[in-house]
């Protein structure tokens, strides 16, 4: 039978056969770097699809502040670490850059979970007596500092008579700065702020315009407030860690919709599976967290912070499953003194069970609500 095939075709198809026999193989490469429709990614290079199954929700609605004391929801968000442990339901984020707006989220169920400061989760279980929300977890301690202008205040004695700034009318650091004047014996109006320190509420991304115009002499700020006052010739006077035992006090928790975590608790286990993984993640690679909580901080605001502002803040937040939970009635208590809440019954103010299954599951030991569990 005569070949009907050229020769110079038989050739060609020879070549080809080790290609043709290498493809599966860089299709399957191609697949683990994630090309394809099976994996989705950004510029970034982090995953925003997962391919576990849907929980009990399609979606969960998480808030957070953009700033070093979040550091746990700026890392998880940003590396996919919360997305990941929800599988097929999808995350949504939402920032706030104060506490009493993302009550109000959480209240008007446009967030279910979020990251906030000890006095705005107070105030909201109050208000709504033990009704809309319960503190599920911690997140941060530290990171809040008294920074002042060293040509007008060169000592603690020297505050008196001043301005300072605080971010908001009883927020975590107004309360915070308002017991410390009352410790040192000064009086101030809890409303005006008027009296033997004036105490002046200002936004925190206003306060470094205002220290640096001369309209305020320091500041009682959370990071990095505190660390973007000292590059402008601000002196860190008093770290507020030097006034708790242990220099431990709780700075941000995590809070979750009461009626959300009645219906959903397994959204709500798996959020705060990934935030004590996140935790782990920061903790075992701070480098690279620090670079990570930035990027995100970038991402959000437009401007990564200067390492002469980051590399400060950071160092002074430490991340932390545990509430700390007794520091929490301290500055309610604080709160009280300075005359900004009525005495309050925070009898069940956490519901830390789903967060110590998740602890025992990672072989850790569970953390405690200092009599102030859920019942």
């Amino acid at each position: 039978m005569p070949d009907l095939v050229p020769a110079a075709v038989r050739r060609a198809a020879r070549r080809a056969l080790p290609a043709l026999a290498a493809l599966p193989l860089l299709i399957g490469a191609l697949g683990a770097c994630g090309y394809g429709s099976e994996r989705d990614e950004d510029p970034a290079g982090r995953s925003k699809a997962t391919t576990g199954g849907k929980l009990s929700v399609d979606t969960v609605r998480i808030g957070y502040f953009p700033n070093i004391t979040h550091a746990t929801p700026l890392v998880g968000d940003h590396e996919g670490l919360l997305q990941k442990e929800l599988g097929g339901t999808k995350l949504r984020s939402t920032t706030f850059n104060a506490g009493p707006s993302e009550i109000e989220a959480l209240n008007a169920g446009s967030v279910d979970i979020g990251w906030i400061g000890p006095s705005p989760a107070i105030n909201g279980y109050v208000k709504s007596k033990g009704k809309s929300l319960r503190i599920i977890s911690g997140s941060a301690s530290g990171g809040v500092k008294l920074v002042v202008d060293p040509k007008k205040i060169s000592s603690l004695d020297d505050v008196e008579g001043k301005r300072i700034a605080t971010p908001q009318k009883g927020n975590t650091q107004d309360v915070a700065f308002l017991d410390w004047a009352a410790g040192k014996g000064w009086k101030v109006d809890p409303q005006s702020g008027k009296g033997d320190v004036s105490v002046v509420r200002t936004d925190n991304k206003v306060i470094p315009d205002a220290f640096k115009s001369g309209s305020v002499d320091g500041a009682w700020v959370p990071e990095p407030t505190a660390s973007k006052l000292v590059s402008e010739g601000g002196k860190v006077l008093l770290d507020e860690a030097a006034l708790w035992p242990g220099g431990k006090f709780v700075i941000t928790n995590v809070i979750v919709s009461q009626k959300f975590l009645d219906e959903h608790p397994d959204v709500v286990e798996a959020v705060l599976r990934g935030s004590v993984r996140a935790n782990a993640w920061i903790k075992a690679d701070p480098a690279r967290a620090k670079a990570s909580a930035n990027a995100a901080l970038k991402k959000l605001s437009g401007r990564a912070l200067p390492a002469a502002v980051l590399d400060p803040a950071w160092q002074s937040i430490e991340v932390t499953d545990d509430p700390l939970a007794a520091t929490l009635r301290t500055g309610a208590d604080h709160a009280v003194r300075a005359g900004l809440l009525e005495k309050p019954d925070l009898s069940g103010i956490y519901d830390l069970t789903p967060l110590n299954k998740v602890l025992r599951a990672e072989g850790r030991p569970p953390v405690d609500a200092a009599r102030l569990g859920k019942q």
